[in-house]
């Protein structure tokens, strides 16, 4: 296993700190946002605290995966799909006209200055797990390169048997929870 670079961790401590005082901020003070950006507050302010409970786990998240981005890629893959489809659904909604545009602006900071450092780790990550062998079809070199081979292939087999365990048990499940309805 190789360490991952300073910067990485970094980003991720930067990433924990601001999820979770933005997490806090909405929670605590659930209108200030919309008042800065002149908009309507929500009707419901609960579910937007709970917005903010989510960002804050998230940031808790980040925290975790600091300590050793390339173990804990997944945790950042997941940060960086809800960083990607969280402003195509705000997208989306304000072509709808049920958001203002203005709305938006939390975007750039929530979601996408981290879009590249994100990337990069987990390209990082990829490389580490591969070897920096391409999997890629049709790629050039000696070959494709297999989990069998990588230097972390331990931890692919684990998330593998995992998912394959998880699978096997929901489809066993099935019947148990037909016969309990």
């Amino acid at each position: 296993m190789y360490p991952s670079p300073i910067w990485m961790r970094r980003v991720l401590l930067v990433a924990a700190v601001y999820n979770l005082v933005w997490g806090a901020w909405v929670i605590f003070f659930p209108l200030v946002p919309f008042r800065w950006m002149g908009v309507d507050p929500p009707n419901y302010p609960g579910l937007w605290q709970c917005i903010g409970m989510i960002v804050g786990v998230y940031g808790i998240g980040y925290g975790a995966a600091a300590l050793d981005p390339v173990r804990h890629w997944p945790i950042v893959l997941v940060g960086l799909l809800g960083k990607i489809f969280g402003p195509i659904g705000f997208v989306g909604a304000a072509m709808k006209g049920e958001f203002p545009w203005s709305a938006g602006l939390t975007i750039i900071t929530n979601d996408l200055i981290w879009w590249l450092p994100f990337g990069a780790i987990l390209w990082h990550a990829w490389q580490q797990e591969t070897g920096g062998r391409r999997r890629l079809a049709g790629s050039s070199g000696t070959g494709t390169a297999t989990t069998a081979d990588s230097p972390r292939a331990g931890v692919s087999q684990s998330v593998a048997r995992t998912a394959v365990a998880v699978s096997v048990s929901m489809t066993e499940a099935g019947p148990l929870i037909q016969r309990l309805s």
